[in-house]
């Protein structure tokens, strides 16, 4: 298996481990799962709402269906830096991560 090859079926891999998941979370509590997940409510509908056959689907793209979501310098900052007051620093990036808009569904 070429290198190539070997990175695409690892993002495929990544795929169905994402959907799995996100489908998990969005079952214990919707709200929560949307929040973590940062999903509008259209997008964890269909998400939630995915058969097997559609996750195998969905999954097999050669394209990465979830992003890093810690694009912002404030929020990656406020996660990697070290500080005396840990949960200060987690709530502030829950608080900047609640700011950034959920994924639409189109």
């Amino acid at each position: 298996m070429d290198r190539s090859s070997e990175v695409i079926e690892q993002i495929r891999e990544i795929n169905l481990s994402y959907i799995m998941l996100a489908q998990r979370i969005l079952r214990e509590d919707r709200a929560v799962g949307m929040f973590r997940l940062g999903l509008s409510s259209q997008v964890a509908d269909i998400l939630a709402g995915l058969s097997l056959a559609q996750i195998v689907k969905l999954a097999s793209s050669e394209q990465l269906l979830c992003s890093f979501r810690f694009n912002d310098h404030a929020l990656l900052s406020a996660l990697t830096h070290t500080s005396k007051h840990a949960e200060v620093t987690a709530t502030h990036a829950a608080i900047l991560l609640a700011g950034q808009p959920a994924t639409q569904s189109g």
